[in-house]
């Protein structure tokens, strides 16, 4: 299983339910990794989403306690324990953790394969994802080149579960 993640300098990863900044090439890869795969996300990082509807030319999985939420085009998941079994349904390496904060942590023991994009830049942060260079349980097995979006530069790190 796969999670998909943007992070600054200290693993912050949103502010006031909105991501840290937008940068094209980033939603570029995301959009070309998870396309025709299967999406996780709970309810928030939906809410976040144009009209908060989920992502086209996707399965898309929302975890929401909330006995009565619906979504049109979306699978329904009441916990993480009914998430991991609907989860059985599809393979593996088709599945994409997109967030937010509490989706990433209870589902980060059962990923094997992360990919984060990491901003060089501290942002005003209030959710953070965990910092898997201090994880011994993680290693990095790929770095792209540094690039620029404006005055930010970032890199794609593929972790993976050692």
């Amino acid at each position: 299983m796969n999670i998909i993640v943007a992070v600054d300098k200290n693993w912050a990863i949103g502010y006031q339910n909105k991501l840290l900044v937008s940068i094209p090439k980033d939603h570029k890869v995301f959009r070309e990794e998870t396309t025709g795969k299967v999406v996780v996300l709970g309810r928030k990082t939906l809410e976040t989403f144009p009209q908060g509807q989920p992502l086209k030319n996707r399965t898309n999985i929302i975890v929401s306690r909330d006995p009565s939420f619906r979504v049109k085009d979306a699978i329904v998941v009441r916990s993480i324990e009914e998430l991991l079994d609907k989860l059985k349904e599809y393979p593996s390496d088709d599945v994409y953790i997109i967030g937010g904060e509490s989706i990433y942590r209870q589902m980060l023991p059962y990923c094997d394969t992360a990919h984060v994009t990491q901003i060089d830049h501290v942002f005003d942060a209030d959710t953070y994802f965990p910092n898997l260079d201090e994880d011994k349980e993680w290693k990095i097995t790929d770095t792209s080149e540094e690039e620029t979006y404006f005055d930010l530069e970032y890199r794609f790190v593929k972790y993976s579960k050692k």
